[in-house]
This record gives structure tokens, sequence and C-alpha cells, in this order.
């Protein structure tokens, strides 16, 4: 339900998802930016709002808190840009639930594979992690 409503609200709000990977208490995404990114909260409120009241619902929570926080990174140098979309498309690896990303199907890993040029994806999939500062604990 996360990963749907993720696409479509992105969409909604004019957000370009480019690598994206969602998990059962939490998730990452890198996107391109509208002409406003001031638009940024609008579509994480509405994102939060919707899926805590499907949780809430389906698990009878009343108004319990799903969403706590969340962060934001503008990414502006090409080689930050490469690694984080590496490890968005890799998290579900970083977390054991798949030992290869294109597995996991809340994940943009196959998409990317699928309609990317195959220089493109060597090219990201080449990119360490390593530095990428990301809090991902979870």
């Amino acid at each position: 339900m996360l990963h749907d409503a993720l696409l479509v609200i992105a969409d909604k709000h004019s957000w370009r998802l480019e690598a994206w990977a969602v998990f059962p208490n939490h998730y990452h995404f890198v996107a391109a930016a509208p002409a406003d990114a001031g638009s940024l909260r609008p579509f994480l409120r509405e994102l939060h709002s919707r899926t805590a009241i499907a949780i809430n619902h389906h698990d009878h929570a009343g108004n319990r808190r799903v969403w706590h926080n969340y962060w934001d990174t503008r990414l502006t140098y090409q080689g930050a840009y490469f690694a984080r979309l590496n490890y968005v498309h890799q998290n579900p690896v970083k977390h054991g639930v798949v030992p290869v990303a294109n597995q996991y199907p809340w994940c943009s890993a196959a998409w990317f594979e699928g309609t990317a040029a195959p220089a493109l994806v060597q090219t990201i999939y080449g990119f360490k992690t390593d530095r990428v500062n990301v809090r991902d604990d979870f």
C-alpha cells in the first residue's frame, strides 16, 4: 500500500521518482524536484497522512502515530547523486531482505535495470555507497 501510494502521490505533486525502496518500517527515495521544490512538504504530508489513516484502519489502531519524521537531502554533486541512487536501489540487500535488489518487488532496482541503458546501470551500480550518510538503522 505504501509503495503504491508513494508512486501515485509523488506523481500528483510532480516529483519524478528515480529510485525508491519501501519497507514495513521506513522508505527511501530519490526524486527530481518540480519547478516548485517547496511542494516536498505537501507531498510528504499527503503521503504520510493517507498511509497512516489506511494503516491504522487496517490495524484497528485509532489515531496511532505512524510516521514520526523525515529527512531530506538536496543532491548537488553528480557523484553524490549516483551514489544515492545506488544506495536506494541496493537497500533491500543491505537489510538482508533479498540477495539481489531486483528481486524485491517494492524497490525500483528491477524497473531501473529494465529501462535504463546498460552502461548507465553499470555506472550507477559501480558507485560506492559507504560514504552515503543516511540514517538507516531500522
